[in-house]
């Protein structure tokens, strides 16, 4: 990779969360919904799509608007939000994206003849007699589209399937015709919601809501947000339809099951709802998931993280990463405090609030600037015990470090290159009305290091950026 990767691997100001990535001939390209910087539902945004070269993953381009939701016939009031889309290519050689508006029960479809649009209404998803799927008597309720063509078949995989509610069963699968539109075989469920999950072996993993699907050899991946809503978990199976055994998680959005750098039950960074998917690019396998900022559900950015597929089909959970679990970071240089990996204090939370912004007790990665803006990035409201981590750096010689802060607070910005471990040095920080940078004289040890910063004192800090010599 010729730049290094940062997490979120898109600018700090972009929003794009439930990441579908896809190689087209030389280039990977992400699809998603599109959040606002201080939204207050989801997927407020136009559909954008953001491309990298496969062999430089450090280099995302942006496609530009690819899909506005005023294209839709049925969204005339514009009261329809772009929900999370999927991809793929049809027989005649066009790339289709299926999504479902925030409003409805249905799928629509729109066209275009390249990878990054501009794409075109299509149509809806819809049976031989022309009713539409997820409106005939007896459907259930369409959402989340992931789609997966083979010949003259698409496999259409939708549902949503919250705690406790009995009138949805599962992830479904319609297979569709070679027009992209109809229905050739009706829906099936292949993985169950959470009522009905008992015996089946998804068992506190069941399906809640991002069907997504890839196929590695001739075994079909089912990839999904289980139930507690902060991991990604994947199913195999043989068959499309039919067969799909649990596999495990892929990633949690709070590093929950990791046990390697923490106790397993612990959680690590702000966590709430996900979405994503797994690509081959190269050689490697990634999992593209998002992680959620400004303290709401409704500022989600798009962050990657290599993972292994075992010769056997396993697929570990891996940790989030503040470089994709690639090459490490040089162990020089400045870094912006908004690409932490672990953000938490002395007070055990796991989710961010399901509706407005979490209270001032806790960190949050947020931005200067208004939605759209170029603009400095940073966490604020770093208070006593309040830690952002960093995963990983390669360091050599590194003698001093910095770091950058603002705000009402006195103490200190402890340093460890541990999870909650020894401090290894203490950097003195002070009220300031600007960005203001101190240094202190701290030794790391040569080699791959995590670096954690922690405020230890009083008042509220604004964490910047820091700084390694």
């Amino acid at each position: 990779m010729e730049n290094y990767v940062k997490n979120p691997y898109l600018p700090s100001w972009e929003y794009v969360p439930d990441g579908e990535p896809y190689v087209f001939g030389d280039r990977v390209y992400v699809y998603g919904s599109h959040d606002r910087f201080n939204g207050c539902v989801y997927c407020m945004g136009d559909y954008v799509c953001w491309s990298a070269p496969v062999n430089d993953l450090g280099n995302w381009r942006y496609e530009g608007v690819i899909y506005r939701k005023d294209q839709d016939p049925y969204n005339t009031d514009l009261q329809g939000n772009l929900y999370a889309p999927d991809v793929t290519v049809g027989p005649d050689g066009r790339y289709y994206l299926y999504y479902v508006l925030s409003n409805v029960g249905f799928v629509s479809v729109c066209v275009s003849d390249t990878p990054a649009g501009k794409y075109e209404f299509y149509g809806y998803v819809h049976y031989k007699d022309g009713t539409r799927l997820g409106e005939k008597e007896g459907d259930e309720p369409q959402f989340d589209p992931g789609v997966l063509t083979e010949g003259d078949k698409t496999y259409l995989y939708t549902g949503f399937c919250a705690m406790g509610d009995t009138s949805r069963h599962g992830a479904m699968c319609t297979v569709l015709g070679p027009d992209m539109l109809t229905v050739e075989e009706e829906p099936v469920f292949i993985a169950p919601g959470n009522c009905y999950s008992e015996g089946t072996g998804f068992e506190n993993h069941a399906f809640f809501e991002a069907p997504s699907i890839r196929k590695i050899g001739d075994t079909y991946y089912f990839v999904y947000s289980s139930q507690v809503c902060h991991e990604l978990c994947y199913a195999v199976s043989k068959n499309p339809k039919a067969g799909f055994k649990y596999g495990g998680v892929i990633i949690s959005g709070g590093d929950i099951g990791i046990d390697t750098y923490k106790p397993a039950d612990e959680c690590a960074y702000y966590t709430a709802n996900n979405h994503g998917s797994i690509v081959q690019i190269g050689k490697d396998w990634f999992v593209f998931y998002h992680r959620h900022t400004n303290g709401t559900n409704y500022s989600r950015q798009g962050c990657f993280e290599k993972i292994i597929v075992n010769a056997d089909g396993t697929i570990p959970q891996v940790q989030m990463t503040s470089c994709g679990g690639l090459k490490a970071l040089p162990g020089k240089g400045e870094y912006p405090a908004y690409i932490c990996c672990n953000l938490f204090t002395d007070i055990p939370v796991t989710y961010v609030p399901w509706s407005g912004f979490m209270d001032d007790r806790f960190p949050k990665v947020t931005q200067e600037g208004g939605d759209g803006q170029e603009c400095l990035a940073y966490i604020a409201n770093m208070r006593n015990s309040a830690t952002a981590g960093y995963k990983y750096f390669d360091c050599r010689g590194v003698k001093r470090i910095g770091v950058t802060t603002m705000g009402y607070a006195k103490g200190f910005v402890e340093v460890r290159t541990n999870y909650k471990g020894e401090v290894i040095g203490r950097i003195p920080v002070g009220y300031a009305n600007v960005w203001k940078k101190d240094y202190e004289d701290i030794t790391l040890p040569d080699g791959v290091n995590a670096l954690y910063f922690t405020f230890a004192g009083d008042g509220f800090l604004q964490f910047a950026g820091f700084e390694l010599e």
